[in-house]
């Protein structure tokens, strides 16, 4: 069996592969998959950002010129080889069962999109066309279906990365955007200098276009690093991050509910005892993590007590982490501002609650694939209101931990007067696994596209104070009890991120939907011009 050598023309224009290589389209397959897991290597723990370029010029070969029934197909492999490995957490506690129903179900936005990239790559300016395809995909992603789940964005990836500073100028989509256009630009510049050795022809239009393509991002990125600023515009703020740890790793952690609270109180305690011997500072306030007291203090005076005594210890407000049970109707995911003299005085309820998490759509058909379901015997409802906190001063904006994936639902609490993010969370359901990193460089991305402090208070790990700039200044070990105090500064300015909202995603959108048009068009005319012909 042999290959059939694919010329190239004067124009760099890629012929499509011999119907019958079978081994052309074999390799086709396989760099699909090597492209979506290069994806998933450039994303935390690794420090591997650079990885995402390569892997988009991987993926720009494999579907340009393709047919679009191919560039589905050749989508979802790229899908696959990225959110398998990358979602691999979600099967930690459950099976395997939802994590490659999840990662299956998910790669279907990656092969619609693969569906797009190929069906553009016949235009001028593809790279950029090809790159807002991919923004197009994400942000239905982010959105669909049940509320979406936009893990995974290829911003979340690039926390140590030359364009994160375009983050503050757009947001998610714009980074995104940024590193897409740069590896499809790439793929682009290597495919017209290959048509230039063959031919010695040099097509101006289509070579700049592939150069703006690759040093456009990384340009911009230089350009908006007068956003990226950690001056303290209000001042500073000393908090305090507790990570009481958890018993044993694990879904059962929830039957270890005292113990949890227990480990929470006695780390307050414990930095209340060494902020009276001089052994760290005062803090302005103490930030718990999410379920940090899944008994409800509302309902529970032994609870309700034991949180009491542990705020009166320390002498400020403490944000808890609760489970709040009412007598009839959902559970809440509460967060709870405890003050040291009056108490509970606020309340945030989580707003984008987490689908086969906290409550289960079509319960009796998931019951059906697995019955892990019914570990979520009550489901938890939604809030609706914004949280930002009045701590002793401080503005806190509040986004519980999934949430921090969702654009809407940080940037809401900076549009309402947040100086400072906090996104306690609970990990401990997924172990050691790389989900809490993958959180963590959300919360870092979100730093440097509101330009605030961001702290991340988790029961087990990995707690971090993170600065507006995005570097991380503390943090903890996974399941290690321990508090972080430290001062962080305080900002009210807004980025242009920020200012824009959802219109950048718009208008990548609009970009996608207008390229994809535009081949619609082309494709109708061609095939009514071979018929009249």
């Amino acid at each position: 069996m042999s290959a059939t050598i694919t010329p190239v023309d004067a124009s760099g224009t890629d012929p499509a592969p011999t119907p019958g290589s079978r081994l052309l389209r074999f390799v086709r397959s396989g760099a699909a998959l090597l492209s979506g897991f290069l994806l998933y290597l450039s994303f935390p723990p690794r420090p591997l950002w650079w990885l995402a370029p390569p892997a988009f010029a991987l993926l720009g070969w494999v579907l340009r010129g393709r047919r679009l029934r191919a560039g589905f197909g050749l989508g979802y492999l790229a899908g696959l080889g990225f959110l398998l490995p990358l979602l691999v957490w979600t099967g930690e506690e459950v099976g395997a069962g939802p994590w490659l129903a999840l990662a299956a179900l998910e790669a279907l936005f990656v092969a619609v999109a693969g569906l797009g990239i190929a069906a553009v790559s016949r235009l001028p300016a593809w790279p950029v066309l090809a790159a807002a395809v991919w923004i197009l995909a994400e942000a239905a992603r982010a959105r669909v279906p049940f509320g979406g789940f936009p893990w995974g964005k290829i911003a979340f990836g690039q926390a140590d990365g030359v364009f994160l500073p375009l983050a503050a100028v757009g947001g998610t989509p714009v980074l995104g955007f940024a590193v897409a256009l740069c590896g499809f630009g790439l793929y682009e510049a290597h495919r017209r200098i290959r048509g230039y050795r063959a031919t010695g022809a040099v097509p101006r239009g289509p070579v700049a276009v592939a150069a703006v393509s690759v040093l456009l991002p990384v340009a911009g990125a230089l350009a908006a690093l007068p956003l990226v600023d950690d001056s303290a515009e209000d001042g500073t703020a000393t908090v305090a991050a507790v990570q009481g740890n958890v018993p044993r790793l694990g879904l059962d952690f929830n039957a270890q509910r005292r113990a949890v609270l227990d480990n929470h109180v006695a780390r307050t305690r414990e930095l209340a005892a060494d902020v009276e011997a001089g052994r760290a500072p005062q803090p302005d306030f103490v930030l718990w993590p999410e379920n940090s007291s899944d008994i409800d203090p509302y309902a529970n005076a032994d609870a309700a007590d034991v949180i009491d005594g542990a705020v009166r210890a320390i002498g400020v407000p403490t944000v808890i982490g609760a489970v709040v049970a009412p007598e009839t109707g959902k559970l809440r995911n509460t967060l709870i501002e405890w003050d040291p003299e009056r108490g509970p005085v606020a309340t945030y309820d989580k707003r984008h609650v987490q689908p086969f998490g906290e409550y289960i759509p079509m319960r009796s058909l998931v019951r059906v694939f697995n019955s892990n379901v019914d570990r979520v015997s009550r489901d938890f409802g939604a809030g609706t209101k914004v949280g930002v906190f009045d701590l002793a001063g401080t503005k806190v904006g509040l986004a519980t931990c999934y949430e921090a994936a969702f654009d809407w639902a940080v940037r809401d609490t900076v549009t309402h007067g947040a100086q400072l993010i906090t996104v306690p969370s609970n990990n401990a359901t997924f172990g050691r696994t790389e989900m809490t990193y993958q959180q963590l460089a959300m919360s870092r991305v979100r730093a440097v596209e509101h330009s605030r402090s961001v702290v991340v208070p988790v029961t087990s790990g990995v707690s971090a104070v993170i600065r507006p700039d995005g570097e991380i200044v503390a943090q903890t070990k996974m399941f290690t009890p321990d508090v972080l105090v430290e001062e962080v500064p305080l900002r009210s300015s807004l980025t242009p991120a920020t200012r824009m909202g959802t219109l950048p995603e718009a208008l990548l959108v609009a970009l996608a939907a207008a390229g994809l048009g535009w081949s619609a068009f082309r494709s109708v005319r061609a095939r009514r011009g071979g018929r009249t012909e």
